[in-house]
């Protein structure tokens, strides 16, 4: 008697009912599958588009808003102030260099040479005073400033508070408030009568920068002698910038005669001075500028500075774990690499303030590294600590993405590299590398959109000053403090009036960032689709 085989199981009745429906709707079960997988894809594309619309949103009629914000500065008389104001803070920068050499004086005379601060001080005796009667020159053309400021802003005031009542009159007309509207009082301003008093002190600017020209030309001829040789050329730098500095008077007294407030302001104006622009200055009582250049430089360099730093140690790690560690060192190195990643940003910012902000400073102190560009420096927030602490956070996205694209490289590349004759190392640099070359490029590109979207750890360890950085000292400049754009939108998002002119500049500035690094992780895209067809 033969067996008989057992009929097949009938597949469970969820299952079954699930068919049914699938069928009566006329998809198939791979057909869904496929649907619900390649939806990711889909709703990446609509966060995409919605996060785009959202900062177009927010960030629109800023520029509008600018361009008021600038018919403002120049109709108040602000900016024909400015002219004068220019002179002074050149000036107040002339006698910060001054104050640096005399720091560097000191060092050279407390630490090298080992002679007490008072003995120092008397040595430098005739170059203070030489440094007190040049700061003192400016004190008349700053006094004058100062009267021309007040009448400005005066003027400014009345103009806001006249804006700030026609949109009153204008919200309660649009309420069908009639009688409430023609009871708000609205002033007509004559600004070519109120900038009388103002563009009739020219006379007495020119004769007050005269006068500074005479004084700080006679200083110059009886500059003191530094006993330190080596500070001889920052004198004579000195005197160079000063003969500068007056040489660029003559055409600042014929920017003011021709200064004219009726002149409009071009609408590209706008742009150019958020795109180009070297101030962010908020909630000013003088002026507000929203200019992103030094926020854009200052990401850039503590991006260049973790980048630096991370790109050798992530391949390098990844080429070793890949091509020379044994087993036992790849199960020891990987994961203590990418349980970097897993370290808060923020407490990566508080280690940088407690510790390697103040090590590095401690390490910038010693004489034996006086040689490095910038060594010693004060700051101990600044583009470097930053920078060292963004190279921690990229080191795991680089090393991890690099090996990916090692593996990649077909077995039979380093086989044949061998039954040539080649060593380990001429295989490894010749053959691997270059193979997986498109690959570790798009590693280093996506490590640098990680970086440059950091927002914590430059909030915390970049020294937070908006200003461009003095390139003049080479290498020197990324010990200086810089501000960023992660870190301005997160400084002062929360403190803004929605709707506002700086409100809507911070979400231009969150608009450049999204374009930046979507075109970074774009371009690391299209390498890694690159490096596959080539592979393939």
């Amino acid at each position: 008697m033969t067996e008989t085989s057992p009929p097949p199981s009938a597949p469970p009745p969820d299952f079954a009912i699930q068919k049914r429906r699938l069928r009566f709707l006329g998809l198939t079960l791979d057909d869904t599958i496929k649907a619900f997988f390649g939806g990711n894809a889909f709703v990446a594309v609509v966060v995409l588009a919605l996060i785009t619309i959202f900062l177009f949103r927010e960030g629109f009629g800023f520029f509008a808003q600018n361009g008021s914000n600038l018919e403002i500065y120049r109709r108040a008389g602000l900016e024909y102030v400015d002219f004068i104001r220019r002179q002074t803070d050149d000036h107040t920068a002339l006698t910060r260099y001054l104050s640096d050499i005399r720091l560097r004086q000191v060092a050279i005379l407390t630490e090298r040479e080992r002679r007490p601060l008072d003995e120092a001080n008397t040595i430098l005796a005739p170059f203070d005073a030489f440094a007190e009667k040049f700061s003192a020159t400016v004190d008349p053309l700053r006094g004058l400033l100062g009267e021309l400021t007040e009448q400005a802003t005066a003027i400014k005031t009345k103009f806001i508070v006249t804006q700030d009542r026609r949109e009153e009159r204008r919200q309660l007309l649009a309420e069908g408030l009639q009688s409430m509207a023609d009871a708000v009082k609205i002033d007509t301003i004559d600004f070519a009568a109120e900038l009388k008093p103002i563009v009739g002190a020219l006379p007495a600017v020119k004769s007050t920068t005269r006068e500074l020209a005479r004084q700080l030309t006679a200083l110059l001829d009886v500059a003191p002698v530094l006993p330190a040789a080596e500070l001889h050329p920052r004198m004579d730098r000195l005197k160079q910038l000063t003969r500068d500095y007056l040489a660029g008077f003559p055409a600042i007294e014929r920017d003011m005669e021709a200064w004219d407030h009726t002149r409009p302001v071009p609408a590209w104006h706008a742009f150019t001075s958020f795109v180009f622009g070297r101030q962010w200055l908020t909630a000013s009582l003088w002026q507000d500028w929203y200019g992103i250049l030094p926020l854009l430089v200052g990401s850039l360099m503590v991006s260049a500075v973790a980048l630096a730093i991370a790109v050798p140690l992530g391949v390098g790690a990844a080429i070793y774990v890949n091509q020379i560690a044994s087993a036992r060192e790849q199960r020891i190195i990987k994961p203590c690499i990418e349980f970097i990643s897993a370290f808060p940003s923020v407490v990566l910012g508080f280690f940088g303030i407690v510790v390697l902000g103040e090590a590095l400073r401690t390490l910038s102190q010693q004489g034996w590294l006086s040689w490095v560009p910038g060594f010693p420096f004060s700051e101990r927030l600044n583009i470097l600590t930053a920078g060292c602490l963004l190279a921690l956070i990229a080191v795991p996205t680089i090393f991890t993405l690099a090996e990916d694209a090692l593996n990649n490289v077909p077995r039979a590349f380093k086989e044949a590299s061998f039954a040539l004759g080649a060593s380990r190392l001429q295989t490894i640099l010749r053959i691997i590398v270059p193979a997986s070359l498109s690959g570790i490029i798009s590693a280093v590109l996506l490590g640098l959109g990680r970086v440059i979207g950091e927002t914590m750890v430059v909030l915390l360890c970049a020294g937070n000053r908006i200003a461009i950085p003095d390139f003049s000292g080479g290498l020197a400049v990324f010990t200086e403090p810089v501000h960023t754009m992660t870190g301005i939108i997160a400084q002062e998002m929360g403190e803004v009036v929605r709707g506002s002119i700086h409100y809507r500049a911070l979400f231009v500035v969150g608009l450049v960032l999204f374009v930046l690094s979507l075109a970074i992780n774009y371009a690391a895209q299209k390498i890694v689709r690159r490096y596959k067809i080539s592979i393939g």
